[in-house]
């Protein structure tokens, strides 16, 4: 009546049990490191794809701007060019050893690339410094990942390939960013970061335009009363200019009393592109050169700085700029003239930085 369940006393069913746990206890890592590594060698493989696809581009853009000489080696070796960051135990007085390292890491590569196609435009050299720096990009992550992997392989070490594998998806948004840039920048096409010039672009159309520093022009307007210095990078080329610089230049030659900065912001996930937000603060990328800059000028004369920021994702951001994006530029310059009015008065200077790469945007 009570009579037990034949199967427990089965060896075939006992071996069908056991036999996966064994496999599991002593070879599971193993097993999860294999399918681990299928994965991120896929990604690998499209990450040297990415990398031999961009530069095949570049060389097709260069033979198109006749470029003189045999191009494929010396492009070869700038993608193997690195930067040394200064010493930063004593951290006093770092950022301007970064910013001469930067700059002269820029004045070296825009001299290469007249020397790669000699009798160019500048807007045609900036497209060609910009591509560069793509593959230049694509070429540094495929080999970072690709050294973390095999490093991981050959130790058999699963804990080592873990950081790898969580950290993937985002190097491969960012890769495919990248990859998807590089049609915007040969033809000249605006892109997403470049919302921020493409705003100030239009509020200066009708002002005298002025040279301020390397890639860099201003303009001066009148709004209710209030005395505006319009600065963005020199359009329709591939550039951010030097915000830091101008600004430092425009305070102290103007005295405003307010700093407005127009630039993209990423997004986070969730978040609709093309959202407008306000807040306070810096608004500019990059290493952090001329945001100290920006910041270090304004608290020493006590400006305030006010930031407006419309929302994109990374990709959005390097690629051809959405119709979403270009259609927030009426709403944020409507912001730009409330946040004037809200924070000055009439006889106050007013300094509004549009922040981005102006490829494709004139002013």
């Amino acid at each position: 009546m009570f009579g037990g369940n034949s199967d427990s006393s089965n060896p075939i069913m006992w071996i069908i049990w056991i036999v996966p746990i064994v496999i599991f206890v002593f070879y599971g890592q193993r097993i999860q490191l294999m399918v681990t590594s299928g994965e991120i060698n896929k990604s690998i493989e499209k990450l040297q794809k990415y990398k031999d696809e961009t530069r095949k581009e570049l060389l097709d853009y260069l033979q198109k701007s006749k470029a003189s000489g045999d191009v494929s080696k010396k492009v070869d070796r700038f993608l193997e060019y690195f930067t040394i960051m200064p010493v930063d135990i004593d951290p006093n007085g770092i950022m301007p050893k970064i910013k001469h390292l930067l700059r002269s890491r820029e004045d070296y590569t825009r001299n290469q690339v007249r020397l790669l196609a000699e009798n160019i435009t500048p807007l045609e050299a900036s497209k060609i410094q910009n591509l560069l720096e793509v593959v230049t990009s694509l070429n540094l992550l495929h080999k970072i990942v690709r050294h973390l992997f095999l490093t991981a392989k050959r130790q058999n070490n699963f804990p080592l390939i873990l950081p790898l594998q969580m950290m993937l998806p985002f190097i491969m948004e960012q890769a495919d960013a990248l990859k998807g840039a590089v049609s915007a920048l040969k033809a000249g096409q605006p892109i997403g970061d470049g919302i921020g010039p493409m705003v100030v672009g239009k509020m200066m159309l009708k002002s005298e335009k002025k040279q301020i520093g390397l890639d860099t022009v201003y303009a001066e307007s009148d709004f209710e009363g209030r005395k505006l210095c319009l600065l963005k990078a020199e359009g329709p080329s591939a550039t951010v200019g030097r915000p830091g610089d101008a600004v430092e230049i425009l305070v102290a030659e103007k005295n405003p009393q307010t700093i407005i900065m127009v630039d993209a912001g990423l997004k986070l996930e969730g978040e609709t592109s093309g959202t407008v937000a306000q807040g306070f603060g810096a608004a500019i990328g990059g290493i952090g050169t001329d945001r100290f800059q920006i910041e270090e000028v304004a608290t020493k004369h006590n400006i305030p700085v006010y930031a407006i920021v419309i929302k994109q994702s990374i990709k959005e951001a390097i690629t051809l700029m959405t119709k979403e994006i270009a259609d927030k530029a009426e709403e944020v310059e409507s912001q730009i003239y409330d946040t004037i009015r809200e924070n000055t008065t009439p006889g106050q200077s007013v300094i509004v930085v549009g922040v981005g790469n102006t490829l494709g945007v004139p002013q």
